[in-house]
């Protein structure tokens, strides 16, 4: 008697050692493929969230790129016109954003990586999908990579999630709150026709970028862009990043059984979406939209503006 009950004490134990390791290789995975981004202009410094997808190139190198907001990088795009066959034309460039990496050791922070990343594809957050592709220059960072949930089922109304993202900045880089899916198919009038789904995850200024996570699989359900409170919270859900990947030909970037383009394939991907309008009407329009919209739904983005920090 004596020996099935330590028997069964043993593995009672073991069970729950199992679960709390199972419980830390969760949080361990959702910081490896989390980061924050740092997009510093000559007039502001945003500072938001984003997440790792990783492919293996022809060489067998990893390439490590980075999804997140448009609004966290649109500070980085610049205009010029340069002459081409006699004809003006206007040239859009985008300066690199920043990946900045913590590294932790035995529950401490003990310094950083810092990464120049490329923009590969922008939709504006106005009249496009508020989504940015990024691809750290520097060849094999990291080999963790997020899981994008590619299921046709939308994720049912009370579903457990995780957020991780760098909360009030790089302060606050990779922190971890949960909460529950909400509601699906919102839209925001003053804005555009795109969907969004909405969370009680908690999420502050520098979530923007930031990953939203099935709790049971820990696969990635959507992008945390827009707020109107700590726990209601707009996300771009992964549905809609297939979309505008598919559109535009970069499901690669979701889908690892899509083959990855060559690094002169890359090379030729518009960055802008196509047939964006970035007149002076148009601008003038946008900054009306957001104004409208940033009342109720303002973006997740910590911003400093000539030393003067935004909330």
């Amino acid at each position: 008697m004596k020996l099935i009950t330590i028997t069964l004490l043993s593995v009672f134990l073991t069970a729950q050692t199992y679960a709390a390791e199972a419980k830390k290789s969760v949080a361990d995975y959702l910081q490896d493929v989390s980061v924050t981004i740092v997009s510093e202009s000559s007039f502001s410094r945003g500072e938001g969230s984003g997440i790792i997808f990783s492919r293996k190139d022809k060489d067998g190198n990893t390439v490590n790129f980075i999804w997140t907001a448009a609004h966290v990088i649109d500070n980085l795009r610049t205009e010029r016109k340069v002459i081409v066959n006699g004809a003006s034309k206007t040239l859009v460039e985008f300066k690199d954003a920043k990946i900045v990496k913590v590294i932790r050791q035995k529950g401490r922070s003990v310094g950083q990586l810092e990464l120049d990343a490329e923009v590969v594809k922008y939709s504006d957050a106005e009249d496009g999908h508020d989504l940015a592709l990024l691809k750290v220059r520097k060849l094999n960072f990291v080999d963790p990579t997020v899981n994008f949930y590619l299921d046709k089922e939308i994720p049912k109304l009370g579903t457990d999630l995780w957020h991780v993202g760098s909360l009030l900045g790089q302060m606050g880089s990779n922190s971890m709150t949960d909460g529950i899916y909400s509601q699906t198919g919102r839209v925001l009038k003053s804005l555009n026709k795109h969907v969004f789904d909405q969370t009680t995850v908690a999420a502050f200024p520098g979530s923007s970028g930031g990953g939203v996570f099935l709790k049971s699989d820990n696969r990635y359900i959507g992008m945390l862009v827009r707020g109107a409170g700590e726990t209601f919270n707009l996300i771009v859900p992964v549905r809609r990043m297939q979309e505008w990947a598919t559109k535009n030909n970069i499901m690669w970037a979701l889908d690892t059984s899509v083959k990855l383009p060559s690094n002169e394939e890359l090379a030729k991907i518009p960055v802008e979406d196509v047939g964006a309008d970035f007149s002076e009407e148009s601008e003038q329009r946008k900054s009306r939209k957001r104004k409208e919209t940033q009342k109720n739904f303002p973006f997740l983005l910590r911003v400093k503006d000539n030393l003067i920090t935004k909330e």
